[in-house]
This record gives structure tokens, sequence and C-alpha cells, in this order.
């Protein structure tokens, strides 16, 4: 195995491992409309690492992990309440002031640790090329386990995600499964902001989830064109970043916008193509 290889490859196999859960979830979001929740918990997982910071407690840890996850709890049950309130107030509303409070909140604490302004930073762009084989292990037999739980309630998820007329509304029922998805969604973004930090994480959530909807209207299409875009982009972003020497995280979050302001393009070109392919039609 040559030395690029070694250096890159975990690297590589977390970006994998991320593509494979967040762009799925991605299309949830799409569909739910909310689409900064998954930069909000991020946030508020930050939030969570900042906080054990100040109690004392060493990033990349176990501790820390857990702060994360309880934060992320929280946020998550706060957006399955706010749910039921969609007709007086859009949810994006709730989400939006979630994430400007949790950010500024990280900024305070970070402000009583003595390196707390570089945490904040590696929270925000990641650190792929330190990420090591272990941690790639873990996290993929933790997203396996969610994986599980999202395949055995599917229907209920993506009833709540794509059926408007499901008749959910505000139920305690409604809110309950809401509560279980957000739940699953929260510990994705806890580990995966572990690994990847805020950008990129919200870059594997929305940018395939966008790109695929540009060019297909089925689910399962969907999925795999999604899929396949985070294994293209992860792939030219981890080497460019790594010939030219430019920051992992940044790169490939710059690769995903070059992809879909492409995708776009191409979209427009296809659509002005039909147009005057329908009115030549006789």
């Amino acid at each position: 195995m040559s030395l690029e290889l070694q250096i890159v490859l975990p690297g590589l196999l977390a970006c994998l491992v991320l593509t494979g859960f967040l762009s799925y979830l991605g299309l949830h979001v799409l569909a739910r409309g909310v689409i900064f929740v998954d930069i909000a918990l991020a946030q508020i997982a930050a939030l969570g690492t900042a906080v054990a910071a100040w109690r004392g407690v060493e990033p990349h840890t176990t501790g820390s992990y857990l702060w994360s996850l309880a934060f992320t709890f929280v946020g998550a049950a706060l957006f399955a309440l706010t749910r039921g309130l969609r007709r007086r107030v859009p949810q994006e509303a709730f989400i939006g002031i979630t994430y400007a409070v949790a950010a500024a909140a990280a900024v305070l604490f970070s402000r009583f640790n003595p390196h707390g302004d570089e945490q904040i930073k590696e929270i925000l762009i990641g650190s792929l090329l330190t990420v090591t084989l272990r941690e790639v292990g873990v996290t993929t037999l933790l997203f396996a386990a969610l994986a599980v739980v999202h395949v055995v309630f599917r229907q209920r998820f993506l009833a709540l995600s794509f059926d408007e007329n499901s008749g959910s509304g505000g139920s305690a029922r409604a809110m309950l499964w809401d509560l279980l998805f957000y739940a699953t969604f929260g510990v994705v973004i806890t580990s995966s902001v572990q690994i990847a930090g805020v950008l990129l994480v919200f870059s594997f959530l929305i940018v395939p989830a966008v790109f695929s909807a540009l060019f297909a209207r089925r689910l399962a299409v969907r999925l795999v064109s999604a899929w396949a875009l985070g294994v293209v982009v992860s792939a030219v972003g981890l080497w460019s970043s790594f010939k030219l020497d430019l920051p992992t995280g940044a790169t490939v979050v710059v690769t995903f916008g070059i992809a879909l302001v492409g995708g776009a393009v191409a979209r427009v070109a296809l659509t002005l193509r039909e147009r005057r392919q329908q009115s030549a039609a006789p």
C-alpha cells in the first residue's frame, strides 16, 4: 500500500460511511422542508462539546461524546414537539433560532477554555485526515444498528416525511414517532460531527439529496444517485486536498458545491432542451 493511500484511506472510508446514512437522511430532511435541522443539531452537539470542555472533560473522549449526545437529544425532542406547531409557525423558524442560540452559547463557553478557538474551528471543519480506522469501525457499527431501526420502522418514517395526507399532524403518536426519528438523527449527527465537523456533515446530508432531486423522482433512484455523488465527491475532494495541501474538510465541502452547481446547470440545460422539443412538436 502506498504512503498516499495509507494517509487518505481512513478519511475516505469515513466519508463513505457518512455518505451511506447521511444521504438517506437528507432525502427525509428535504421532503420535510427542514433543510437546516442538520446544521442546527450539529451546532447543538458542538455546544455540548464546549460545555463538556468547560466542565473539564477532554475532547474526543467518551465523556465528551456523551455530553454532545445529551444536548443533541434535547434538540431532537424540541424539533419533534415543534412539528405540531407548523401550521402557526414554520418549523424552520424554530430550527434557525435554535442554531443561532446554540452557536452563540458555544462561543461563550469556549471563552472559558484556553484552547476554545481551536476547538470551535475543528468542530466546524473537522479533521478527516486524523481519523483512525478504529473510529471508522465504531461509527460503522453504530450506523448499522441505526439502519436496522430505520428498516424496521421505514413505513412510519416514510409516511411522516413524504405523505402529506398521512394524518400525522400534531397527534401524540405522531410526535412519538417523530421523536424516535429525530433521536436516531441526533445520534448520527453527533457521531458524524466528531469525525467530519459541522460544515462537512451538512454538505453530506443536503447536497446529495438536492442533486438527486434535480434528476429523479423515484425515491430509490434518488437514493442511489445521492450515494454515487457522495462517493465521487469524497474521493475527488480528499485527493485534491492531499495533492494541493489544502484543509480536507473545507476542500470536500467546496467540491460538493462545485458538483451541485454543475448539476444545476445540467438540469437547466435539460429543461430548456425539453421545452424546445415540446414547442417544435406538431
